[in-house]
């Protein structure tokens, strides 16, 4: 056997931004491993397995490629998948199992959500990108901002991520209330906010603020009746999964006012294609999944990453996922 074959291949996907090479100390896994860097998205998956048939291992940037498993199946030599976050679920991980594909992953990504999430709803609220477009084209303001103190902000979901949402607009001076299948009174108590019913919470949040996690049960939640619902003058305001919303219904309720704006950083399909209306469209503030995307982040999931591959090989994996 050759030296090229005894390489151990890993690839690592999506690094959008050609950083993750100089951001972690990839050499610490020794000479024989060889580590590829793929910069654009795969888009289908006969891409995904052309650019990975030869990989020992992937490197999987959350949930932006599918590894279902007709793809798993084509690729034999695949004996580790390293995901940036804790849970996939675009990784099918009962055929990782009787495939022999081990699954670890990387760890949360902290705070980094909840503040892109308040970076959305200041920059909407106060129509910041039509400004910054303004003074950047010689005019001057051409918009009147909304307020945060006494509005109502609506939290769906509240977890780790929802919780720190809502702590930060009490403390801008607004109302918070919250609802999702399972969240109780006594955990709205301990959070400081009023627990209320489904309709209410869409009928009555001036900013509605999505923080759960993408099930079958919350796959298209939030739909056509919900955004009907809401005021004309409501914000939408999506950082946690794209199919928790109904993507052709929020083009409707965008095109014809059935809420004041959409702020949003995750998509159906990512990346959003080039000519989708979502880009487009005025009601619609976009930005293109930016909520995990700090330095701090990015260095730790990988960091994390090197230590799942260099712990695999050494026979004691670290953070491994199993099915459900």
């Amino acid at each position: 056997m050759n030296s090229e074959q005894q390489r151990f291949e890993v690839v690592v996907l999506d690094d959008y931004q050609h950083a993750l090479a100089e951001l972690v100390d990839w050499s610490v896994l020794g000479d024989d491993v060889h580590v590829e860097f793929l910069h654009e998205h795969l888009p289908t998956a006969d891409d995904v397995v052309a650019a990975l048939d030869t990989a020992d291992c992937v490197v999987a940037n959350r949930e932006r490629t599918a590894f279902p498993r007709e793809v798993l199946e084509r690729l034999p030599r695949l004996r580790l998948l390293v995901t940036t976050g804790r849970r996939n679920a675009a990784i099918d991980m009962s055929a990782c199992a009787d495939l022999g594909i081990m699954v670890n992953h990387t760890g949360d990504a902290g705070r980094t959500t909840v503040e892109m999430t308040w970076a959305l709803i200041l920059a909407a609220t106060r129509h910041i990108p039509t400004e910054v477009a303004n003074m950047r084209a010689g005019g001057w303001m051409t918009t009147i901002g909304g307020d945060l103190r006494g509005a109502r902000l609506g939290v769906l979901g509240l977890g780790r991520l929802g919780a720190e949402v809502a702590a930060i607009g009490l403390a801008f001076g607004m109302e918070v209330v919250a609802w999702s299948h399972n969240l109780t009174a006594q955990r709205c108590e301990e959070v400081g906010v009023e627990y209320v019913g489904r309709d209410e919470l869409f009928s009555s949040s001036d900013v509605l603020s999505i923080h759960l996690v993408l099930s079958e049960r919350t796959r298209g939640l939030v739909g056509e009746a919900e955004l009907r619902s809401m005021k004309r003058t409501s914000l939408l305001v999506n950082t946690s999964r794209g199919p928790i919303v109904d993507e052709d219904a929020l083009i409707e309720a965008a095109r014809h006012g059935w809420i004041g704006a959409a702020a949003l950083d995750v998509y159906e399909t990512e990346p959003l294609p080039a000519e989708h209306p979502l880009r487009t469209l005025d009601r619609v503030l976009p930005t293109p999944h930016l909520g995990y995307v700090t330095e701090h982040t990015l260095t730790a999931w990988y960091t994390n990453a090197v230590e799942c591959i260099f712990a695999y090989r050494a026979g004691s994996p670290v953070r491994v996922l199993v099915p459900s």
